[in-house]
This record gives structure tokens, C-alpha cells and sequence, in this order.
């Protein structure tokens, strides 16, 4: 229990460093800021931040709640990588990579694992929205090693 917890101070210590970075770069088309906040639906629901660091990548995180066979709070943060399309006509689409980790808080057990997301990232022309669907196997390594997967669909608004 000692390790979630010393795990839960550390993604909330690397979000508000995310937040505070002065030196992150505006968002890929060049509307709204750097720091994008909005919604994910799917297994599991909640809050989704991004943040980027340049064009190319950036980091997301999550504080979500599933609500599959064992009820859970879901916190975790990525590492992005953008692959951008460029025969879009209207507003810019990237297919995404990357890697993070994940904390499920559940009764019995609470999980702590790799996640690996991948998806697609459509910022919508002149506006400071993007859309967003993903996949993400997840490895988990206690309290017992297994796979699990999430996904979602979302939209975040940024400033």
C-alpha cells in the first residue's frame, strides 16, 4: 500500500509540473495554448489534460472512474508521440504513440501497470478543440501480472 501511495503522490506532483512549464510550446495548429483539459468517454469516464511540448509530442494524464466489473478510480500519464497527416484539408490530424502508467484504486485490489495508447488526434480548423480517440493495452505488474486494455473517445478545450 506503501508503493500506490508513494505512485499517487508522483502523478500528482508530475501534473502540476506539466501545468506550471513555461517553456511548453503552443498547440500543434497554432490556436489556444499549450494545456488542453476536456472529457473521455469510455472504460474508463472522466478528465482528460494534455499538454504539449512542441508539435510532436507531449504529455497526457487522466483522473477517471471505470465502471466495468470492478468498480475503480482510474489515474494515469503518458508520453506522446504525433505522426501527422499531411493530405488532411481542413484542421490537422495525427496518429499518436507513446507509453505511461497507470493506478487503479479498487476493492480488493489496487493495480498499477504499463500503458501503451494509441490513437488518432483531430484538432478541429480556427477553433482551440480537438477531438481525440485512443486504444491502450495495458501490462499490469501487481498485484498480479495480467493484460487489460482501455479506450476512449474525447474532447478537450485548449487554453
Amino acid at each position: 500500500m506503501k508503493l500506490i501511495k508513494l505512485l499517487s503522490l508522483l502523478f500528482v506532483i508530475t501534473g502540476f509540473t506539466l501545468l506550471s512549464n513555461p517553456s511548453a510550446y503552443a498547440q500543434a495548429n497554432g490556436n489556444g495554448g499549450n494545456v488542453g483539459i476536456g472529457a473521455m468517454l469510455g472504460e474508463p469516464t472522466g478528465i482528460s489534460v494534455k499538454v504539449w511540448n512542441n508539435s510532436n509530442n507531449a504529455f497526457d494524464a487522466g483522473v477517471a472512474w471505470s465502471f466495468g466489473d470492478n468498480d475503480a478510480l482510474h489515474l494515469h500519464a503518458d508520453y506522446l508521440l504525433h505522426k501527422w497527416f499531411s493530405d488532411i484539408d481542413q484542421g490537422a490530424l495525427a496518429f499518436y504513440y507513446g507509453i505511461g502508467g497507470r493506478l487503479a484504486f479498487s476493492d480488493p485490489d489496487s493495480e498499477i501497470g504499463i500503458r501503451v495508447p494509441f490513437g488518432l488526434n483531430y484538432i478541429i480548423p480556427d477553433s482551440q478543440i480537438d477531438l481525440f480517440v485512443e486504444a491502450v493495452p495495458i501490462l499490469n505488474l501487481a498485484p498480479d501480472t495480467d493484460f487489460d486494455g482501455n479506450g476512449a473517445v474525447g474532447i478537450r478545450y485548449y487554453f
